[in-house]
């Protein structure tokens, strides 16, 4: 089986790229990417040693896409992931965010009528109403929101379900997104390709730069690392709001399953996050990190709230545990403190990145 991975060489894709190569012979992964991030050429070598072929290319050129070898299947990693992007407050202009999300997928889509491939799209729980989360029925808590009262439609004590509303509000960056999940259905439905959309929340692990737009619990570990005190940002700037997490080598277990078995009776769409047991309010992050690195002394809040923020986010991925006896198989302190020790143990590293 043959699997192309765009974007490639960022943390996501090539994490994922690795863990597909790593999981058995009969499997050959190659990906695509136009280096434009910065940093991400530092993934060549990691994936050069794990057997994955490297293409240059940008998935919004058509003929680069065109100049592939076939697969069976492609996984789309590429897209600007900041839900900030295209506001005009994250330096990536309007137009930028729909030619890499929309325009991208599409000449993927593309490549999978004319390839007769499947694909596995990588999309995000940003697809969901930021009205509707900014909404969410919750207390204060001594460490987080807590959900209390009548919780809407699409969402229970185990969180945001796939059922969730999805009306904009929603962000530039996730209306693009939303519009990739509809083509792609309309694509798979009159083209006959197997098709799976995964709404992903907050990715993160070792190995990832921190940068803001990349997560929050690797942001805030490598804040730390280089000696820097991040700020809780919003809703009275008391660290309150809460996000749940998995590694991309997590996600990377759920793809292995879908496209080994692309005929099972299981819904296209599906939430994978960490859940309840694998979430965290970024006072309680911050504790973490603090105690980690030996740090004492309070955290400054800044009390405005950010366009498109939400106070908070867990996934429901019980359609996907159910369908696809997927889970989460690190706990969330095991991975958080991975992500830390990796943070440390590679200050210089980070510190060239976030200075350009």
């Amino acid at each position: 089986m043959k699997v192309l991975v765009t974007g490639v060489c960022g943390y996501v894709g090539s994490r994922i790229a690795a863990r597909l190569a790593g999981a058995s012979r009969g499997l050959e992964v190659f990906g695509v990417d136009n280096l434009s991030r910065r940093g991400s050429e530092t993934s060549l070598r990691f994936l050069e040693e794990r057997g994955v072929r490297f293409f240059h290319g940008d998935v919004r050129l058509r003929e680069d896409l065109d100049a592939l070898p076939g697969a069976d299947w492609a996984v789309d990693c590429a897209a600007n992931p900041s839900v900030l992007a295209g506001t005009g407050s994250s330096g990536v202009s309007t137009a930028q965010v729909v030619g890499a999300n929309l325009g991208g997928t599409l000449n993927l889509l593309e490549y999978c009528r004319l390839r007769g491939a499947g694909l596995v799209l990588l999309s995000t729980s940003r697809v969901y109403s930021s009205a509707a989360l900014g909404a969410l029925p919750l207390k204060k808590g001594p460490t987080r929101f807590v959900p209390a009262g009548k919780f809407p439609a699409g969402f229970s004590a185990k969180g945001v379900s796939e059922k969730f509303s999805t009306a904009a509000p929603i962000s530039i960056y996730g209306a693009t997104k939303l519009a990739s999940e509809v083509l792609a259905e309309e694509y798979a439905e009159a083209f006959g390709f197997p098709l799976r959309i995964n709404r992903a929340g907050v990715i993160g692990g070792p190995g990832q730069f921190g940068k803001a737009d990349q997560g929050i619990f690797s942001f805030w570990a490598c804040s730390y690392a280089l000696g820097r005190r991040p700020k809780f940002i919003g809703y009275g700037g008391r660290g309150l709001q809460v996000r749940d997490w998995v590694s991309a080598e997590e996600v990377a277990e759920l793809i292995l399953r879908q496209i080994r078995a692309p005929g099972a009776a299981a819904p296209r769409t599906l939430n994978i996050g960490g859940g309840p047991e694998n979430s965290m309010s970024l006072r309680e992050l911050d504790d973490f990190c603090k105690d980690f690195f030996g740090v004492r002394g309070g955290t400054q809040g800044v009390a405005a709230t950010r366009l498109n923020d939400v106070p908070y986010y867990v996934s429901d991925s019980s359609l996907a545990r159910r369908h696809w006896a997927w889970s989460p198989s690190e706990s969330n302190g095991t991975r958080l403190e991975r992500t830390c020790r990796w943070a440390r143990e590679n200050r210089d590293f980070i510190a060239r990145w976030w200075g350009r």
